[in-house]
């Protein structure tokens, strides 16, 4: 296994089914076991050709989210690694999708309430930003900080605006130049200081102390004035 993918185990989903996962340093995602996921959900006493069937039909129906399936080892009860087919946190919940079992009904339920408040943020933006602020109090941080949390994400798109009209649109030339920004201040690029900060999906910012929020805004300012510029 290389340096990128750590293997680890999952309990706390499914009820505390175990669920092997494997996180991707470099593309910052999980990938779950889809016979894992598929033993949770069914009854199924043999989940690898439950899961076999199903994959053969999502292709006779034109799915594409077989073409999404990565193998990758992943230790087996018998201690040894073998070849598994995984799905990323979005193919995972489009798999929950397409199981017709009673166990998958929570999710799917769960997943249409999603869709509903997305549709509602469509009509009235303010709903997510309401949401994004009761985010921020219940994870116990300040009105003050939450207000400079919110006007650094407005900044940030001036700088990412200004970025896309002078041609810049691809995700990995958004990330080297951010990069160039930490790495300016701090020596890491964003990928390394969250290593350093031991967080993976998490907003890098979430978990800055205001002095490095203060750096990393400074930061995106001047580099806002000199894409002015030149």
């Amino acid at each position: 296994m290389d340096d990128n993918n750590k293997l680890e185990t999952i309990s706390n989903l499914f009820e505390g089914t175990e669920i092997r996962s494997i996180w991707n340093a470099e593309k910052e995602e999980y990938f779950f076991s889809v016979v894992d996921v598929i033993s949770a959900l069914t009854d199924s006493k043999i989940p690898r050709n439950y899961w076999s069937d199903l994959k053969r039909k999502l292709i006779e129906e034109g799915s594409e989210l077989h073409e999404n399936i990565v193998q990758l080892k992943m230790k087996a009860k018998d201690g040894k690694f073998r070849e598994t087919d995984t799905l990323d946190t979005k193919g995972i919940l489009r798999l929950i999708e397409s199981v017709p079992s009673s166990k998958a009904e929570p999710f799917k339920l769960w997943l249409a309430s999603l869709g509903k408040e997305r549709i509602d943020e469509v009509f009235d933006p303010e709903i997510a930003v309401n949401r994004a602020i009761d985010y921020y109090r219940n994870k116990g941080y300040s009105d003050k900080w939450i207000e400079a949390r919110l006007k650094g994400i407005l900044d940030r798109k001036k700088l990412t605006d200004i970025w896309k009209e002078n041609g810049i649109k691809e995700n990995y030339e958004y990330a080297v130049l951010t990069n160039d920004i930490y790495k300016t201040w701090s020596g890491m690029k964003a990928s390394e200081y969250k290593k350093y900060k031991n967080i993976r999906k998490e907003s890098l910012r979430d978990n800055m102390t205001d002095v490095e929020v203060a750096l990393t805004d400074l930061g995106e300012i001047a580099t806002r004035e000199l894409a002015k510029k030149t």
